[in-house]
């Protein structure tokens, strides 16, 4: 279980060697310190830091000047800061400790009691917040699997739809066997086109029962993939389905990376793909046409699925990627909050959905290098 973590900052050694004994003899956390704020700033960049205590007189530096400059930055702003503090006495010193954000100060010497019971108030609500956080980890791989037994349900059905028509192929030609056995057709003509269409056939069934174990192998480790054979093979799996409803899909992708888990992207694709087929079948669309395109800079893939199917109610937009909200009449809720999920957690991307002017447009924020 990951422990509470405190910073120490003072220019004075063995005031940080005593201060760090007197918290360790109290609890088990994980203690950083630092010489200077320039030090200070470093960990933090680098760590999880949950509680700050830092002294105020250090040299180039002090600790009010570098409790401003942690106001400023994202990663820093919401950390517990405590100074520590020979001068508390002083008016001027309290407002402006307290004008720049400090919680507490804490005065030299400092009193071992007092300081346990003021670190205590902090790693309590660190560990509520962790609980919290568990809680909703484990709601969330409910959800995930819930969503991920929807999506193999749906696969099974593409799975019988692929394999339908190669099945009713290789049952005509074995009748037509028969039949030119019986007529006396069978040459070395009737055998090669014989062995090339039925081998051409068992191959493509072979092909789609390997693409559908692949897609479901939970043992894949984060890579390097390229998009586009993500993409394709997504469409594949759904091609038969695509064609009967006379869906045109067209992709503008090239040589665009992501890293993560190709399988996870796939089930992201299925989903949007299959929630837009779900859309033009139910709202009866004529002009069903759904366009996938790509783009990259130092750092992110930019992955927009835009279809034509009128889009997503406004009072609806906010409520999509809730878990259970659904517009289906028969639909569960958990896919378009599995695609969220997995973006935001798997890929540590991002996610916006809107309105275009003829349908909805999801855009996809993806790593594009590890």
């Amino acid at each position: 279980m990951k422990k509470f973590s405190i910073l120490l900052v003072d220019d004075v050694a063995e005031n940080i060697h005593s201060l760090k004994m007197m918290i360790e003899d109290s609890f088990d956390v994980d203690i950083y310190s630092a010489l200077s704020a320039q030090e200070g700033m470093e960990i933090l960049m680098k760590n999880e830091i949950n509680l700050i205590l830092t002294d105020i007189q250090m040299p180039e530096i002090d600790g009010f000047e570098f409790a401003e400059y942690l106001k400023g930055i994202e990663k820093t702003k919401d950390i517990p800061l405590i100074f520590i503090t020979g001068i508390y006495d002083k008016d001027e010193y309290k407002r402006r400790g307290y004008d720049i954000g400090a919680i507490e100060y804490i005065t030299k010497p400092i009193d071992d009691i007092l300081l346990d019971a003021k670190l205590k108030v902090y790693i309590d609500i660190f560990e509520r917040s962790k609980k919290r956080e568990d809680e909703i980890e484990q709601k969330n791989e409910i959800l995930i699997h819930q969503a991920k037994m929807a999506t193999m349900g749906e696969m099974i059905g593409v799975i019988a739809h692929q394999l339908k028509q190669p099945l009713n192929i290789l049952s005509l030609y074995c009748n037509d066997v028969k039949d030119s056995y019986k007529f006396g057709e069978i040459n070395d003509e009737f055998i090669d086109e014989f062995t090339k269409n039925t081998k051409k056939n068992i191959d493509f069934m072979s092909k789609t029962i390997d693409d559908f174990r692949d897609f479901f192998n939970p043992k894949k480790s984060k890579r390097v993939f390229e998009l586009k054979k993500v993409i394709d093979t997504s469409l594949e799996l759904l091609s038969k389905q695509l064609e009967n409803n006379n869906i045109q899909v067209n992709v503008d992708v090239s040589e665009e990376t992501v890293f993560g888990v190709d399988s996870e992207l796939e089930q992201v694709i299925l989903n949007l793909l299959t929630n837009a087929q779900d859309a033009f079948i139910e709202r009866k669309i004529e002009e069903r046409e759904i366009k996938i395109s790509a783009g990259s800079n130092k750092n992110y893939t930019i992955l927009v699925f835009e279809d034509t199917a009128g889009g997503i109610k406004e009072d609806n937009l906010d409520k999509i990627f809730d878990p259970y909200f659904t517009t289906k009449e028969k639909g569960t809720g958990t896919g378009l909050y599995m695609v969220k999920l997995v973006v935001k957690t798997s890929f540590n991307g991002d996610l916006k959905l809107e309105n275009s002017s003829r349908g909805a447009k999801f855009i996809l924020v993806l790593p594009s290098k590890s």
